[in-house]
């Protein structure tokens, strides 16, 4: 049975605090986008009129009402799984079942998840199959949804199972120094993943392949050699067959980095547009931000590591909770449950140096291209096409935007451009 003391108290204050003012948040960035929805930001009419902006409102309305009725179900789930009894009862079950610690700590975790993974998945099937097509972005089948949420899971459930199996074997190895060598093993794990994910994870759910349009490709080759980059790997990605959304991105590391590009992208863009697109992405790989992230996260991971450390050898954690033992796979559920709540209120800090950047790579790309304006309608488009809020709330930017808001970047992107 769950134990009434102070720290429970406070643990449910913090879940309740979290919880409420994330969702708090949602509305309050409603609220504001709806206010602001009558008149298209000065610049932006030729992409964007006022129909369209009342479409980007109902289209925000309708994720956001999902995502806080998706959010209150699923966090109200899990508030259950730990104050029911069932993790207690799991401890005692797998004890008179004769399992070690590596076989019981993944099972202790894959129970709770998999409950989770089912109650959530309504609400991913609803944001696919009536919002997104409601509004036009929609082009994945049952049979692909269906596909994407087995091979992820086996995916995601693969690469938990060995690092947490690795992670429960140096808790049992060396008690006092295991958070070092945990952090070690998930930074490791991290420098693989970001060097192996273009060649291995990646294709496993999209087609790869270099640019089709033979003049752009020149056009690229031109930039790339005029900017003396050496990304070897320009390629485009059919994500067209999920979804109408835009988009590019920048991944890898070392001889596997490369620049991809929507075919959404490229069929709605001019080449200019693509280009300065392009710039951008490489403005990241230029100005090193991926190892800067990973050197950011290896910084709140290590002190992650060492709280869980401290935090899993107290004894109340696992009393409050009915465990009449200290299981480590136990208190490192609880320690993950408790630093997700409160470690979102850190969220600002991260997105504040996303968000710096994503300003960066846009500085590059007009740099690049001599201006900004092709970077700027690059923006405006992908604005357009995907329906983005060209007006989020300042405070639900914090700690929501890994990029600054559309509006706010092609306006630094003018005074860039300005001699």
């Amino acid at each position: 049975m769950v134990e009434s003391n102070w720290f429970l108290a406070c643990f449910l204050l913090v879940y309740f605090l979290q919880n409420g003012f994330d969702l708090w948040l949602e509305r309050l960035n409603l609220s504001y986008c709806e206010r602001q929805s009558d008149t298209a930001p000065a610049g932006f009419e030729e992409f964007i009129d006022d129909s369209k902006l009342a479409r980007t409102a109902r289209y925000e309305r309708s994720k956001a009402v999902v995502a806080i009725i998706g959010t209150v179900v699923s966090e109200t789930t899990l508030l259950a799984i730990l104050l029911s009894g069932l993790l207690p009862l799991l401890v005692r079950l797998f004890a008179e079942m004769g399992l070690s610690v590596v076989p019981a700590g993944l099972f202790f975790f894959f129970i709770p998840g998999l409950i989770q993974f089912l109650v959530d998945l309504p609400f991913d099937f609803y944001n696919t199959f009536v919002i997104e097509e409601k509004f036009g972005f929609n082009k994945s089948t049952l049979k692909l949804w269906v596909l994407d949420r087995i091979k992820g899971g086996v995916v995601g459930t693969c690469l938990f199972a060995a690092i947490f199996s690795l992670l429960l074997l140096c808790i049992e190895g060396s008690p006092r120094l295991w958070w070092l060598w945990g952090f070690l093993l998930l930074s490791g794990v991290q420098l693989v993943l970001a060097i192996l994910y273009p060649v291995l994870l990646a294709p496993l759910f999209n087609k790869f392949e270099p640019v089709r349009n033979d003049e752009l490709a020149a056009k690229i080759k031109a930039q790339m050699e005029k900017s003396g980059i050496r990304v070897k790997k320009i390629l485009q990605m059919n994500a067209g067959i999920r979804s109408r959304h835009t988009n590019a991105y920048f991944t890898g590391l070392g001889k596997t980095k490369q620049i991809v590009l929507y075919d959404t992208l490229l069929e709605s863009h001019t080449h200019e547009e693509i280009l300065a697109v392009l710039a951008h992405e490489v403005g990241h790989y230029k100005k090193k931000h991926v190892p800067k992230q990973l050197i950011v996260f290896a910084g709140f991971s290590l002190a992650a590591f060492y709280g869980t450390w401290l935090f899993i050898q107290w004894p109340l954690l696992f009393s409050t909770f009915g465990f009449t033992t200290m299981p480590p796979y136990a208190g490192l559920f609880l320690a993950w449950v408790f630093w997700s709540k409160a470690g979102f209120f850190l969220q600002p800090l991260s997105m504040a140096i996303s968000r710096r950047f994503e300003r960066e790579a846009d500085r590059f790309a007009a740099e690049t291209a001599g201006s900004g304006e092709a970077m700027a309608k690059a923006l405006k488009r992908v604005a357009a096409d995907n329906l983005s809020n060209l007006n989020p709330h300042p405070l639900y930017v914090r700690f929501h935007y890994s990029h600054p808001p559309v509006v706010e970047r092609v306006a630094a992107l003018a005074r860039d451009s300005r001699p």
